[in-house]
């Protein structure tokens, strides 16, 4: 059985975040089972596909190395990239069962382009313990499947150096704990218009180098802040990172970006 580990929203090697993909199943394996690859694989999520009986329809879990998610942006993408470019499916779009409902990702000019649940968030006000977590007062939070702390300028946001085990205990009124986005609109001199970083000790990972469900939030939040359907988003993670467009359309969240396949394995087990 094959593995491929992808850079997803990358446009070269050693960018964006990293996402293991397992070759498609006929049947799911045991829960435990995929957990444990996920715990040795060690990467922020590992996809299982399973086949079904439209050659373009897969069922799909994420694991990170603690638990199973229910939504994974960039290991979705990493799946269709190893469907559409390394087992060579002849389709326009591949459909994704998942936990969070059909997800679809089309090909596009130079990438993919994912159609994702949007989460838009809502003001809220700031939740004890965060200013002292994130070591930097927020100018707004907002709540949606996440924790949205709002910085005062993209240097704030690159510089943040949070206390991890202190954001692993922190909700407020998000839907899942100890997973905080931290973003601000750039200056104007960037080729992006909001940078943001995602912390994510609640589900086992610090730090996400670039997170497809984050921006299911952050689209429709800058879509209305900045009076437009599309934003360009850099997610700053030191020395890696990675670019999302978004357009917002309703309910709905367009994620556009590319992928790398950096390696191909076989597992033996």
């Amino acid at each position: 059985m094959r593995q491929w580990t992808v850079d997803a929203f990358a446009s070269a090697p050693f960018t964006g975040n990293p996402a293991c993909v397992v070759e498609p199943f006929d049947q799911w394996p045991s829960d435990a089972w995929m957990q444990a690859l996920a715990r040795e694989n060690n990467q922020a999520e590992t996809a299982f596909l399973l086949r079904t009986g439209d050659p373009t329809r897969f069922g799909l879990r994420w694991f990170t190395p603690g638990m199973e998610v229910d939504l994974c942006g960039h290991a979705t993408l990493a799946s269709a990239h190893v469907l559409l470019a390394e087992l060579g499916l002849e389709a326009a779009a591949v459909t994704f069962d998942s936990r969070s409902g059909p997800l679809i990702v089309y090909r596009a000019a130079g990438g993919y382009e994912m159609d994702f649940p949007a989460d838009p968030p809502r003001r809220t006000a700031t939740p004890e313990g965060l200013v002292e977590a994130l070591g930097v007062a927020p100018v707004e939070v907002w709540a949606g499947r996440y924790l949205v702390a709002v910085l005062a300028d993209a240097a704030a946001v690159r510089a943040v150096s949070p206390d991890i085990r202190a954001l692993a205990t922190l909700q407020g009124e998000a839907g899942e704990i100890g997973q905080v986005i931290v973003c601000a609109l750039t200056d104007g001199a960037d080729d992006v218009d909001v940078v943001d970083r995602f912390f994510a000790p609640g589900c086992g990972v610090d730090e996400d180098p670039a997170t497809g469900s984050a921006h299911c939030i952050l689209g429709p939040l800058y879509a209305d802040k900045l009076g437009r359907t599309t934003v360009r988003f850099r997610q700053v993670f030191p020395g890696r990172g990675g670019d999302i467009e978004t357009g917002t359309r309703g309910d709905r969240v367009l994620l556009r970006g590319q992928a790398v396949t950096m390696i191909e394995s076989r597992l033996r087990v």
